[in-house]
């Protein structure tokens, strides 16, 4: 596959799009202002192509976008395997970054029965949506024996919070991130979008990463939305933790689809919604 993405510390004018940017501003403390220096996270319309057919565009943050490009195409159901997925470009223009996918004939015809056009909105999760059957597609039911000790995540979590380079640059991203059975964080990847952000981690697991997927878990930086949850499921990942709560849409589709699912996992505690039998907890 070309390798053709922005990456965080990309300068204009060399045909990428930089992943942040700075502005200058007046910062009022305590009564007083100083002129200073921001750093802002980008997000620029992203448009999804399949085989010359425009497919979806989303707000995004302009990095890693052959992740985000895999794990879209999965998580979404457009291919079954990696290996469906021939070739990506990612081409900036004016207006924003076309990520061009080309995409087996099979999976091709599969995506033109159903196919949908999404305008969305900063990681939107349901834009443009055509019937409740796509909004409901349950996904197969994951098997994975995994048990962990819940004080792992609260470490995991620490962990992950130093390594968001973005978020301690603009303060304005999500992340999502591949935790191992020892408490290990193997992945992490950033976005505006949460649904975005965990996009990107699926297409990084699923091109090379060498992770058992039986063997880890999910975290994300955000609430555990339906669609979190789905996404989670599709990966093949049997545990999912998220820093605030879930919807209870969320709940019924993690007791479905065979995910234990945590939510509120901070200062030493967390709720375990469905599945318990993957913690350590009596």
């Amino acid at each position: 596959m070309k390798r053709d993405v922005p990456s965080p510390d990309s300068a204009p004018g060399t045909g990428e799009v930089p992943a942040q940017r700075t502005f200058a501003v007046k910062r009022w403390r305590h009564g007083a202002v100083a002129s200073e220096v921001d750093h802002l996270a980008e997000e620029v319309p992203v448009a999804l192509e399949f085989n010359g057919i425009s497919h979806a565009v989303m707000l995004a943050t302009p990095a890693d976008l052959e992740d985000f490009a895999i794990g879209f195409s999965l998580s979404e159901g457009i291919v079954a395997s990696v290996g469906d997925i021939y070739g990506i470009d990612v081409e900036p223009g004016a207006q924003g970054i076309t990520v061009k996918v080309e995409i087996a004939t099979e999976s091709f015809v599969g995506l033109k029965g159903r196919r949908r056009a999404l305008a969305g909105r900063t990681g939107c999760g349901l834009c443009g949506t055509e019937s409740l059957d796509e909004v409901m597609r349950t996904p197969a039911p994951v098997h994975s024996a995994v048990a962990f000790d819940p004080s792992l995540f609260e470490q995991a979590f620490a962990t992950l919070h130093r390594r968001q380079a973005l978020l301690r640059d603009t303060g304005a991203t999500h992340a999502a991130a591949w935790m191992r059975a020892d408490g290990e964080i193997a992945l992490v990847r950033e976005d505006v979008g949460r649904h975005n952000a965990l996009d990107k981690l699926a297409g990084a697991l699923a091109r090379g990463a060498h992770e058992d997927i039986g063997q880890g878990a999910v975290i994300v930086t955000s609430r555990a939305s339906y669609e979190i949850v789905q996404k989670t499921a599709a990966i093949g990942a049997g545990v999912l933790a998220a820093v605030s709560g879930p919807t209870a849409m969320a709940v019924r589709l993690a007791d479905a689809a065979g995910v234990t699912l945590a939510g509120f996992v901070r200062g030493g505690t967390l709720v375990v919604y469905t599945h318990s039998q993957r913690l350590h907890i009596a």
